[in-house]
């Protein structure tokens, strides 16, 4: 067994690929921290390569260095040499000779250690060197867009500002580490190329504002990506991701995200928390079920699409979205039965998609969207209002929901002096006035077929309706 190799992981990893029986791997460990870095070291022509460039005395560099022991602990060397040094002060040069052989024995130890690591570690940086060297040579070699890349990396080696850099559409399998030395980067287009790792190195990007590594085949975002503080603008669409990091939501300069048309289950549960300061959201095409409770924090939003999804419910805590003028819901077929009647507190919607789904009747104060320019209600089994009226667009619906809400009241009211004037004292009026704000809210918005699941469990409090809140 190769000993403490994981000091030397790209090192280990080649000597493994070469001989599988004489070498052991890295570790788990050693192997995360080394494949984002080195994430070409599959290919064959570096593996070559870099199996080309370990010396031939390898093999008798590592049987030494294994059969050395553990290191001495640098407190018994530091120890010895002190040791050392009184005996010498004090003794003759022949009894000190005598007198000194154990500690000088510890001491001889260690500098054998450092030797063997020394040769070790210029093994490491010299593939370092060559897989550099090679991955550039890709990058040259047959396709003259990459003269492009190679622009780049030079310019970042020599320390050029730049501000601005597309490599959209350059078949870039991964980004070599001159890009996190352009540290004063503010935009940065990755799209339409082969990556399926971004690494942590990310970071660095302090001044980034504008990232655009869509369609590409990244199968998750790096932690660091919370750490640009000043990142606006965030286009992840088009790749394979099934979640995105909890980290995101400390970019809270974010004011748009795209990440539709991925495989995403969930959304991290303090999204909004963090991203108060996003306007849109474009989370469409993928596979979620429920919207985190904290999306109802993000105060500023105005764009929301949702739609091909598999949602189940809408919370009725998005109520709170008070500045969101564009809401499309629709597509998400089976699942969603309902909205709640807190939708229509976004007095500032312009544009409604809640079309191919399940749900039967919006609520009766729909009516109170003045601003709703667009309302797509097709392809649902709609009872309220009826698809005739549905299809005559907005302002037909609000006029519709606008008279049945009369209706509604004046029917109350009219129940409310019969049953007054049959108990005939205050009493009785009293009685009579819970029961019509009971009825109104848990029983005429249920009979009518409307109250679809909610993401926030459970039957809603009288207290939330907007049937509640006019009585």
């Amino acid at each position: 067994m190769d000993h403490d190799l994981d000091k030397f992981p790209l090192l280990s990893y080649v000597l493994h690929q070469h001989d599988s029986n004489l070498h052991a791997p890295p570790s788990m460990a050693a192997q995360e921290t080394l494949l984002p870095s080195f994430p070409l070291l599959s290919d064959p022509q570096i593996m070559s390569s870099l199996t080309q460039s370990i010396p031939k005395t390898i093999t008798q560099t590592l049987f030494v260095f294994n059969s050395l022991g553990s290191r001495p602990d640098p407190l018994a060397v530091s120890s010895a040499r002190s040791k050392i040094a009184q005996i010498m002060d004090s003794l003759s040069p022949e009894e000190a000779a005598k007198e000194t052989e154990i500690y000088a024995g510890v001491v001889r130890l260690d500098e054998v250690h450092d030797s063997y690591e020394k040769k070790l570690k210029d093994i490491e940086e010299e593939l370092s060197r060559v897989y550099a060297t090679e991955v550039e040579s890709l990058l040259r070699s047959g396709e003259e867009v990459n003269e492009e890349v190679v622009a780049v990396l030079k310019a970042a080696e020599s320390g050029e500002i730049n501000e601005r850099i597309d490599l959209s559409g350059q078949e870039l399998k991964l980004l070599p580490e001159a890009f996190w030395k352009v540290v004063g980067l503010v935009y940065l287009n990755l799209s339409g190329n082969d990556l399926t790792v971004i690494p942590e190195a990310i970071s660095k990007l302090k001044k980034l504002e504008e990232l655009d590594v869509s369609s590409n085949s990244l199968e998750s975002l790096p932690d660091s990506i919370g750490m640009l503080l000043n990142l606006r603008i965030l286009n992840v669409n088009g790749n394979n991701l099934t979640a995105l990091p909890e980290s995101i939501a400390h970019c809270r300069s974010l004011v748009e995200l795209d990440a539709s048309y991925n495989n995403l289950t969930t959304l991290p549960t303090n999204i909004g928390y963090g991203l108060q300061n996003l306007e849109r959201l474009s989370i469409q095409l993928n596979k979620l079920r429920y919207f985190p409770g904290s999306i109802s924090e993000m105060y500023n939003l105005k764009y929301l699409d949702a739609h091909m999804n598999e949602i189940h419910g809408i919370p009725n805590s998005i109520g709170r979205l008070t500045k969101l003028e564009v809401l499309n819901l629709s597509s998400n077929f089976s699942n969603l039965m309902g909205v709640p009647d807190t939708i229509t507190d976004l007095t500032n919607l312009r544009e409604l998609d809640l079309s191919n789904n399940q749900i039967q009747a919006i609520p009766d104060s729909f009516y109170r969207l003045r601003k709703l320019e667009k309302l797509n209600l097709d392809q649902n089994p709609l009872e309220i209002p009826s698809q005739e009226v549905a299809s005559q667009g907005a302002e037909a619906v609000r006029e519709f929901m606008k008279k049945r809400w009369g209706e509604l009241m004046a029917e109350q009211q009219q129940r409310i002096g019969v049953e007054a004037e049959r108990h005939g004292n205050e009493t009785g009026w009293v009685y009579w006035g819970t029961s019509m704000v009971t009825n109104l809210v848990s029983g005429v918005t249920q009979t009518i077929g409307f109250g679809g699941a909610s993401s926030d469990g459970g039957d809603k409090k009288p207290g939330d309706s907007y049937f509640y809140h006019q009585i």
